[in-house]
């Protein structure tokens, strides 16, 4: 049943929370977890839609996947290459990064596997992972660039070094994954660093990995027919769901809200230093490191907040976050310019094309110039309009946001898909004070 809903004014919220764990790391966790040999605890796993689809698919090819409760996961592995060839199609739902990741995993295994997903899902492009994957072995049939497609790994992998077209954590990611199986040296050399949670993780396991700063960019290695072993992980809250607490704290008066535990990895918080550049009262506090990641509480206060121009170098840092942070921009005073966003244009929906209709319904002046959304703010937000969502969580998720400080309440067309990434969105902003309806 579709689920329609709008933000209601709100001020005053308070409070302290958690956020669940971060999906990037989550994702990792249960695939690493499942090539490691012995047994891998993990506390905090985040529970919601895309990560479950990646536990089902590790579980098909034969690893032991147990749920002891609330983020509470045992995960018992088969050893790198040990996977057996999976009996139904693996379905990931609307999760481009488990499909992708896996998609690595499949290329060291000399058998087929069906990969499948949702409607969104399957408009996505696959292209930019299957190319460097072709070239260590890797084949499919059926069509080329979107789901579903039929993989087979070779009956031996040929390590490459391979330089990013565009920065891509998931495409770096799947490269490295799949170079666990191949003899020698796998290498991704990348011009703009993108998050860095498979390289820290596979270390954490393990793995013999490198991280050489060359001229130009990063070049990332890891040596092949590699043995990893199970290890515990606290995986520490997602900062991109953080990121909707935050700008609720930010747009409603008299509110002072602290989310702890969340990672703060330096290729990840490129939304926050915006904020802070915009004027945003946010304190890192109580910084310190878990299962080889930095994390911290973050304390947000409402503030004024004032139009800046992000640089398109940040963009790897925060791409999950332009959306709300356009929403924001419709509050603060003045022009602020989101540079080259390309890379929206080929998430869950056109996410560029997307926030900036959602911009025109609520009456928020904006426009896209080549890659870049410019929004002008004048301090608030007339809003009042119906926002089409096109599946898309983070759309979703945003324009509800926006429309708890708005003037008129903001209808979302849809939340289903809030599922995907963020179950517990509507209660934790309704344990602080934010109202729906």
């Amino acid at each position: 049943m579709i689920k329609s809903l709008s933000g209601l004014n709100s001020k005053n919220l308070s409070g302290t929370v958690q956020v669940p764990g971060d999906k990037s790391i989550s994702h990792r966790a249960v695939i690493f977890g499942a090539l490691s040999t012995g047994e891998t605890e993990i506390h905090g796993l985040l529970e919601a839609d895309d990560v479950l689809a990646t536990a089902q698919a590790v579980g098909n090819m034969g690893a032991s996947v147990q749920h002891k409760g609330s983020g509470h996961w045992i995960i018992r592995g088969l050893g790198v290459g040990g996977f057996q060839a999976p009996s139904v199609p693996l379905d990931f739902g609307n999760s481009g990064t488990a499909a992708r990741l896996m998609m690595g995993v499949i290329a060291g295994h000399n058998f087929e596997a069906k990969f499948v997903g949702d409607e969104s899902l399957s408009r996505r492009p696959m292209a930019r992972v299957l190319d460097p994957l072709h070239e260590m072995g890797l084949n499919w049939h059926e069509q080329f660039d979107h789901l579903p497609l039929t993989l087979h790994g070779p009956e031996r992998l040929m390590p490459i070094e391979y330089k990013l077209p565009v920065p891509s954590a998931q495409v770096k990611s799947a490269i490295l994954i799949a170079g666990l199986f191949a003899p020698g040296v796998t290498s991704v050399f990348e011009t703009e660093a993108t998050r860095d949670h498979t390289e820290r993780m596979l270390g954490y396991f393990g793995a013999e990995v490198s991280v050489e700063e060359k001229e130009g960019g990063r070049l990332i290695s890891v040596k092949g027919d590699a043995e990893m072993n199970g290890a515990p992980v606290a995986v520490p809250g997602d900062p991109s769901s953080a990121a909707f607490l935050t700008a609720a704290a930010l747009v409603c008066p008299g509110s002072d809200i602290t989310i702890k535990g969340v990672l703060i990895n330096p290729t990840r918080i490129g939304f926050y230093k915006t904020l802070l550049e915009m004027g945003a009262d946010i304190v890192f506090e109580n910084e310190r490191t878990e299962s080889g990641e930095p994390i911290a509480d973050i304390r947000v206060k409402h503030s004024q907040l004032s139009g800046v121009d992000v640089p398109a170098e940040r963009a790897p840092s925060m791409i999950d976050e332009y959306p709300m942070l356009a929403c924001l921009s419709g509050f603060a005073k003045g022009t602020t310019r989101m540079r080259g966003l390309n890379e929206l244009r080929v998430k869950e929906s056109d996410r560029l094309a997307a926030t900036q209709a959602g911009l025109k319904m609520v009456s928020v002046s904006s426009e896209i110039e080549g890659d870049d959304l410019i929004v002008h703010g004048d301090g608030k937000v007339t809003g009042g309009g119906f926002i089409k969502t096109q599946l898309d969580h983070r759309i979703a998720m945003s324009f509800l946001v926006m429309s708890l400080a708005a003037e008129d309440p903001i209808v979302v067309d849809d939340t289903r898909m809030i599922a995907t990434s963020f179950p517990s969105f509507i209660g934790l902003m309704e344990s602080l004070g934010a109202r729906f309806k």
